[in-house]
């Protein structure tokens, strides 16, 4: 006999673009009902960052944007079942999205975790950096807001510090090391858990906007990079 899989109900979670079809910008405390600091990942895909972090910040809300409708319902199933109350999913676009709806000054933190590199050179219009993308990051983080950003291709890493760097509103961060997994489940993405079981180098970099009275300050060398090999993944 067949065991019929248990369907959950995501609407709780999963934004539904065509209920919020206005241009107007998000009101957060009517997004999440509550008025806490925002913290926004481009590119949530299973949602794993966005579990980890809901649960480790519940004082933070969190929007995930997934271009993938798919892996958005993924995500919202799997924020739902970790019984977080403060992580919202966006399936769209994030482009247009932080461009037209997230409020000037308004969030705490940007994530970019290994976004798709689109390798073949006539589909990289398609990445999702561009210097529209990080001026649009710059207005909606408030002062002292921080862009984090992570990825295994050094090519790309280049283009995207590159088109950091052009942004006068931006200093580099210093990086902190790379934690040691203490589980299968303890990393920012599954994309990060795969690179770094195959011993693949990880570039990682941290910008802050500066706080309304600073001036902003040269941006220092290129970000990290760490290369190490994780242990084996834990039963359970």
């Amino acid at each position: 006999m067949t065991r019929r899989r248990l369907t959950i109900d995501v609407s709780g979670c999963l934004l539904e673009p065509e209920q919020h079809s206005e241009e107007a910008p998000f009101r957060w405390e009517s997004l999440f009902g509550t008025e806490k600091p925002v913290e926004i990942e481009i590119g949530s895909g299973k949602g794993l960052f966005l579990a980890s972090a809901g649960s480790a910040r519940p004082e933070h809300n969190f929007l995930g944007i997934e271009l993938s409708r798919k892996y958005a319902r993924l995500a919202a199933q799997r924020v739902l079942k970790s019984g977080l109350a403060n992580v919202r999913v966006w399936p769209g676009d994030a482009r247009p999205l932080l461009l037209r709806r997230i409020p000037d000054a308004s969030v705490r933190a940007v994530h970019v975790y290994f976004p798709d590199p689109w390798w073949k050179k006539r589909h990289k219009k398609r990445r999702v950096f561009s210097a529209e993308l990080v001026a649009s990051i710059a207005r909606a983080l408030e002062p002292a807001g921080v862009l984090h950003v992570a990825t295994d291709v050094q090519e790309y890493f280049g283009v995207i510090t590159a088109l950091v760097a052009a942004e006068p509103l931006f200093s580099e961060q210093l990086v902190p090391p790379m934690k040691e997994p203490e589980h299968d489940l303890d990393y920012l993405t599954n994309f990060e858990r795969k690179f770094r079981l195959e011993g693949r180098d990880i570039y990682r970099a941290s910008y802050m906007k500066p706080q309304a009275d600073e001036v902003t300050t040269p941006v220092l060398s290129p970000g990290a990079v760490v290369s190490d090999l994780a242990g084996e993944p834990q039963d359970g």
